[in-house]
Formats: C-alpha cells, structure tokens, sequence
C-alpha cells in the first residue's frame, strides 16, 4: 500500500486536468446528503451506542477503568499507526494511566513525543465541552511536534501553514498527486469557518456532525503535518460529546487503520464532490459500526482482567508480576520462558525465575503441559 504524506506545493509538468475540488464549488462548505441512504446504518450505529454504554454502565468502577485505559490507548495507538509512526504500546498506556491518576502507572518511563499526543487526545475526550478554538487547535499541534520537526524536517508548529500543500505517494521523482489542498490565504477564514460551525450548529445529530468535522477537516488541510491525527482527535472530541462521557469505550482510530485503505479511498473520491458527501457518511457511519462491535469482543477480556484483580485483590505481587500477569490478560504472542520474563521484566534470570515460582505457589502460573525442551509458563485458570 502507498504510504501518504504531505509536501509543499511543487508544480509538475505534464500532469492532466483534474476535476475540480470539492472547496472550489460555489456551494462549498454547505454540505448536503441523502438521508435516506444513511439512515439505517445510522440507527444500527445509535443502537450499539446506547447498547455498550448500558453495558459499560453495568460494570464496577475498576473494570470501567480498565476498559477506558485500554481503549485510549488503542486509540493514540492506531492514530499514529495510520500515518506510519508506531509507538511503544507500553509507553502510551503508561503515559494515559498516570495522567488519569490509574494505580501502577509509572512502568514505563513515556518519550516525549508520546506524552504530547496523550495530551492531545486526553484534552480532547475528557474536555469535550469545552469550544474548539484557535488556540487549542494551536496547542493540539504544538503538542503534537515539540520539537518543532517531523521526522527531519523542520515544520511550523502552533500555527496554520504559509506554504501550498499536496498530498503524494511514491518514491522521489516519481509521485503520484492525491490532493491539492486550499490555498494558502484562505486557510485562515476556512478555518474560522469551520470553528464557528463546530460552536454553533446545534441541529445536526452529534455522531453525523463527527463524521462532517472529520471531512472538512481534512479538505481546509491547515497544518504542515499533523492533520490526520488532528482531524481523528476532533472525531473523539465530537463522539464524547455523542455519548456525553469522557470513559472512552471504542476505538474510531482502531477501526480506521484496519480500513485504511478504504479510508484513503473515500477520501480522495469525495473531495471532487460537488457537496453531496453521502458516501463519505455511510463509510463513516460503517466504520464506527466496526469499532463498537469490535468493542464489545474488547469488553470480554477486560471483564476478565477485572476479574482476575478482584479475585486476588489480597495477594501481593511485585510490579514485575503485575506487569506480565497483565501482559498474559491482555492476550500474551509466543510463549512465556524464564528469559522472556527477565528480559521484558528488565531483571536477572534468576530473579525471574523466583517471580514465577512464587507465581506458581500463588496459584497464579503453571507449566504448559505441553513440555517441550524448555519450560513455558500460562496463567492458570480462575
């Protein structure tokens, strides 16, 4: 698959006509869609809302965290993942659960590029009242970039880009143009029109206005870099304020990077719209559809992870235990030796190997059955 990014503006030789932009319409931002053609993938995704936020309401206060801590995560995760920056999982969920004043936060020491889009995402969901204005936008971004580069290169940060924008794919010399977005001089009154949108249109439906803000986002394009992870963050913003909570239970992000190319798709078909952006809002309306029912399969383990801490609230364990005794919950890849235990653990063999013989006292781990030339260890059933 190509790997997208952005550029500034380089006029190429020899390259066809394209149809016009979907922002060069006289019509442009006055959306329009068909409601009929939405509206029962609509109320299938308004029916899973109020059907996982009953369930979620249902559970106790740990597990409820749990899944918060979890989903967030996912979230910084699969956002970042989407425009090719894999994070360190166990770094991002550190990061989120101190943040959120969650019990053993500290593990793992977070980059700081990481703690910035925490930041970014956490201010968000958990302050989704609150107008998105210039200024937060501002410092979404800022957060985004503390070093004020992307990658190698220098961008400006905490301000709208001065420069023309294009959205390629391939190799030097031999780029493929997806999209020319606004030019330069309008992207401060777009944008202004977009705020003033976000603040004052209150007759659209919160889920239908996430999948418009998200879109329009995209086409205005107003930062050097960072504008994907910024248009998924106003997304969460709007869908917290959808499910009036700041307890994050699905992933929009998760389920975009698993249709990452269709979301690329959609995209780059809709904005040569002349404003009727129905398909763009039924493949959103679908994609969210993905992440709530891919949610509740999430739900499942983390009713058992609550589960298993409830059942041996009064056993104690060192951090070292608590760290692989999740990572087991959480749905262990490979089999876990003595090596693998000191070497994720950060600790000598030996040490390793008491953990796990006290694990095994416990009642915690046992021996796979299976055997083999090495020991491997498993969580015992509870």
């Amino acid at each position: 698959m190509f790997e997208f990014f952005s550029r500034p503006y380089l006029p190429l030789v020899n390259l066809q006509t394209v149809a016009k932009y979907i922002y060069e319409y006289k019509n442009w931002p006055n959306f329009i869609w068909k409601d009929e053609a939405i509206n029962a993938i609509f109320g299938e995704v308004r029916h899973l809302q109020g059907k996982i936020s009953g369930q979620m309401n249902a559970l106790g206060f740990l597990a409820k965290e749990e899944a918060t801590l979890t989903t967030l995560t996912l979230d910084v995760v699969k956002s970042s993942e989407i425009e090719g920056e894999n994070l360190n999982y166990q770094q991002v969920r550190s990061s989120i659960a101190r943040r959120l004043g969650i019990e053993n936060a500290g593990l793992v020491t977070a980059d700081r590029s990481i703690e910035g889009i925490v930041d970014l995402l956490l201010d968000a969901t958990q302050n989704f009242k609150n107008p998105l204005t210039e200024e937060r936008l501002f410092g979404w971004h800022t957060a985004l970039f503390p070093t004020g580069y992307s990658g190698m290169y220098k961008i400006e940060v905490g301000n709208y880009r001065t420069g023309k924008m294009q959205i390629v794919s391939g190799a030097m010399g031999k780029e493929k143009i997806h999209y020319v977005a606004v030019d330069t001089h309008l992207v401060k009154s777009e944008m202004n029109k977009f705020i003033g949108w976000l603040a004052n249109e209150t007759n659209i439906d919160p889920v239908l206005k996430a999948a418009i803000a998200h879109f329009w986002f995209i086409i205005i394009h107003p930062f050097d870099d960072g504008n994907g992870r910024i248009a998924r963050a106003i997304t969460d913003m709007i869908l917290s304020y959808a499910d009036n909570c700041t307890e994050r239970f699905y992933s929009m992000s998760g389920q975009i990077m698993v249709e990452r190319k269709q979301y690329y798709a959609i995209l780059q078909k809709n904005q040569h719209s002349n404003g009727d952006i129905t398909e763009w809002l039924d493949w959103f309306l679908r994609c969210l559809k993905g992440a709530l029912i891919a949610t509740e399969n999430t739900l499942q383990k983390v009713l058992r992870k609550a589960e298993f801490w409830k059942i041996n609230q009064n056993k104690l364990f060192n951090y070292r235990q608590q760290l692989l005794i999740n990572k087991l919950l959480d749905g262990f890849e490979g089999k876990l030796k003595t090596s693998k235990w000191a070497k994720i653990s950060k600790c000598s063999p030996d040490t390793a190997l008491r953990d796990i013989k006290d694990l095994i006292e416990k009642g915690i781990l046992q021996q796979e059955k299976e055997g083999g030339r090495s020991t491997n260890y498993e969580l015992k059933h509870f």
